[in-house]
């Protein structure tokens, strides 16, 4: 039994070895490592090559350039590459597996072998992720190389992209698994699986933007709660004084109350207002926050399944340090308005936590099981099908 399966996986990997798009992706992903290796950073700042880039300001004594490195596999090298370009590519090469092989002629001579559907069909789905294994393996050793050689950091733990990378695109191409075994066409299970992929990059871009605007009502809401808190301090010490010099007594730990702190303060009440409005926007966000993580819970979750990768080679340390150098500004309320106006670095770190906050059981555990959901409808299927 063991024969055949391997037998049956061979095959199928030898059909895709054959394609040119194959080594047309190696090639590729050759040429994106090049183009990594070759920019560098020093005290003088950033080059590509021999050419010095001037329009980033940036040095190695504010960048370290390990860092650099990490940051540029996780943006471009997994974040561009790896989960976009080359997943389309690899997406287009195994498309046609099952289809084809439930074609007429092709599925006969396999069947014709002591062996289930079942493990037919999982072994030809096994065969599609074996293309994307080697292609990913290869991609991050080069990395591996460039970031310990160039980036003078070695870093093992950059080869969790390959079973984190493994995972996004399983659940995709499970999807195109079972849409192949309905329709036995290529063209529907590629068509129908970059629309499903659009579904999810759809609601992924909600629920991120979402979680943006709660992340900002959240930051302003403390920097008025905060502000409130080193006014009332302030107006209780002139209330104080003024009660002393008119011989009222005052009693001890006095704290102002709101009317109070209007009274000698009264531009506060801007703030005070707009505390409020945030409150506020934070009562709508939530419900929808909430309602959108819910449907989020029975799908594979794409974006935070990559995103894990960040969470093990960059600490919450280094992107603070990474968004510092974009935007020094804190968050702070300004007396005239009594409008909070917020840093981009401290939203954005915010955000980043609450992604991170995420339990990685729930970004894992129900995207696999929405996988085997759909593996097993697709095996199911295929066991029925009159071929």
């Amino acid at each position: 039994m063991i024969t055949q399966t391997l037998a049956i996986f061979l095959d199928a990997y030898r059909e895709l070895n054959s394609k040119k798009l194959f080594w047309i992706t190696l090639a590729l992903s050759g040429l994106v490592v090049l183009i990594y290796a070759a920019i560098g950073i020093d005290a003088k700042g950033v080059s590509f090559l021999w050419f010095r880039l001037p329009f980033i300001p940036t040095t190695s004594e504010e960048i370290p350039p390990e860092l650099l490195y990490k940051s540029i596999f996780m943006r471009l090298g997994l974040g561009l590459w790896l989960t976009w370009i080359a997943t389309i590519l690899a997406l287009i090469s195994t498309a046609g597996i099952i289809p084809d092989m439930i074609a007429g002629g092709s599925i006969e001579m396999l069947l014709s072998r002591p062996i289930s559907r079942p493990r037919l069909l999982l072994t030809k789905y096994a065969s599609g992720l074996l293309f994307v294994t080697l292609q990913v393996g290869v991609f991050t050793a080069a990395c591996f190389l460039v970031i310990g050689v160039r980036g003078r950091a070695w870093e093992p733990g950059l080869f969790l992209a390959v079973p984190l990378v493994v995972c996004f695109f399983s659940y995709l191409f499970c999807f195109c698994a079972l849409v192949g075994v309905l329709t036995r066409s290529t063209i529907a299970s590629l068509l129908l699986t970059l629309l499903f992929w659009f579904v999810l990059f759809i609601l992924n871009a909600a629920d991120a933007t979402l979680l943006m605007f709660q992340s900002r009502a959240e930051l302003q809401r403390d920097a008025y709660v905060e502000r409130l808190e080193s006014a009332r301090d302030a107006a209780g010490k002139i209330i104080a004084a003024r009660r002393e010099q008119a011989g009222e007594p005052v009693p001890e730990g006095f704290v102002p109350s709101d009317e109070e702190m209007r009274g000698v303060m009264p531009w506060i009440g801007m703030v005070f207002d707009n505390r409020d409005d945030a409150e506020e926007s934070l009562a709508k966000l939530r419900p929808w926050v909430r309602a959108v993580y819910l449907g989020k819970t029975f799908l594979p979750k794409t974006g935070e399944t990559i995103a894990l990768l960040e969470r093990s080679l960059m600490s919450a340390a280094d992107l603070e340090r990474m968004a510092e150098t974009d935007d020094e500004e804190q968050t702070a309320v300004d007396e005239d308005t009594g409008e909070a106006a917020i840093s981009d670095s401290e939203l954005s770190v915010r955000l980043e936590q609450e992604l991170r906050d995420r339990p990685v059981w729930w970004v894992l555990g129900t995207s696999l099981a929405f996988e085997a959901v759909i593996l097993a409808l697709a095996v199911g299927s295929f066991s029925r099908k009159d071929l």
